[in-house]
């Protein structure tokens, strides 16, 4: 088996060790650890279908002194919206479903606050926070349940704050809606949708949709908070869809290839690249966030179908970050570049994962470095 892993992983090291983008990255990002004191995060940069560097820094577990792998396992948290909202990609691709009907055409007793928003909000409302509806997080965080079909009950109960598709209101329940919207055509739960139309063929083999599974896992992160706290898994449970999924930057950067090489991965389709189009274009606007003097080359600020739309140093960025107790996490990509970094931390309310990724695409473009 040990000689195995070294044919597999040879090209890759091979690859790192002799691009010269690459050249003393790594002296970077251990500073980076040390500088602010975290506890470990593990690494993977992508350039079109190839992975030029994956690795892990720190501990997965501080106390004992075990050290992250680029196959360590992560909470991701909110890094699975891009993985929901793609399950009804597929399925629109596939004439089961428009993104302009209403929800509850898919969940018969779903029902908002008002009658107006039960004629009114679309699949594609759900997609991109444009409900008008608040969070009310506090509603699943404080509340946990294993039963979608109760926290789809509490929806009723959430008042608006806006008309809709007046203002961006990030909303967990509504990705938590899209994953139920996909259960109920496919007659299959989330997690098995997610494992039968992404993992198994990305060969995500590693990664899985619940804390019970991570836990009988090798190889996993330990949580942790500020000095090194260790703090317990949370068990996001029927919220799921919104952020329960736990991967690898490995199985991570599959992810990634995939997004970068518009749906297909390995020359085989994942995702209809219509809907890779539409998912990284505009389809909600976050906030001005217009160029100032000082950054110039900073501005755009809007949301797709599960990720985040920004401009790095004038550079086109999808995004989207995670965070769940004990974890941060961030995926990105430029796609004009073919570049993407995913960073995962098992630090609460990590800057690391921002940090990593501008570090390593002003080296990797060789941008105006900036001293983050």
């Amino acid at each position: 088996m040990k000689k195995l892993l070294i044919i597999l992983f040879f090209p890759m090291i091979f690859y790192a060790q002799s691009d010269k983008r690459l050249k003393g990255l790594e002296t970077k990002l251990e500073k980076v650890l040390k500088s602010f004191d975290q506890t470990g995060f593990a690494v993977s940069i992508i350039d079109g279908d190839q992975v030029i560097y994956s690795k892990g820094f720190g501990y997965r577990d501080y106390e004992k002194k075990l050290k992250v792998d680029s196959n360590t396992l992560f909470a991701i948290g909110s890094c699975t919206k891009a993985f929901t909202s793609s399950l009804i990609g597929i399925l629109n691709n596939k004439g089961k479903i428009e993104y302009d009907n209403s929800p509850i055409d898919y969940v018969k007793e779903l029902r908002f606050n008002n009658s107006q928003l039960n004629e009114i909000i679309t699949v594609k409302d759900l997609m991109s926070h444009k409900t008008g509806i608040p969070r009310h997080d506090l509603s699943w965080y404080f509340f946990p349940t294993f039963s979608k079909d109760s926290l789809v009950s509490r929806i009723k109960y959430h008042s608006p704050v806006s008309t809709v598709r007046n203002k961006f209101y990030y909303n967990n329940f509504m990705f938590m809606l899209q994953g139920v919207i996909s259960e109920r055509i496919t007659k299959k739960s989330w997690e098995e949708n997610i494992k039968e139309s992404i993992f198994d063929p990305l060969k995500m083999d590693r990664s899985n949709t619940s804390i019970k599974e991570m836990e009988n896992t090798e190889n996993i992160a330990i949580g942790y908070t500020e000095n090194h706290m260790k703090t317990d898994y949370y068990k996001i449970a029927g919220m799921g869809p919104a952020g329960s999924i736990n991967s690898s930057v490995n199985d991570m950067s599959k992810w990634l290839i995939t997004w970068i090489n518009k749906g297909k991965y390995k020359d085989e389709e994942i995702l209809p690249e219509a809907y890779v189009q539409e998912a990284i274009s505009s389809q909600n606007i976050m906030s001005p966030n217009v160029p100032t003097i000082e950054n110039s080359d900073f501005y755009l600020a809007n949301y797709g179908f599960g990720w985040m739309i920004t401009s790095y140093k004038g550079n086109y960025k999808v995004h989207h970050g995670g965070n769940i107790d004990g974890f941060s996490a961030v995926t990105s990509f430029l796609p004009t570049e073919n570049i993407g970094v995913v960073v995962l931390s098992n630090n609460n309310r990590s800057i690391i994962p921002v940090l990593v990724s501008n570090i390593i695409y002003d080296q990797i473009l060789e941008l105006d470095k900036t001293d983050w």
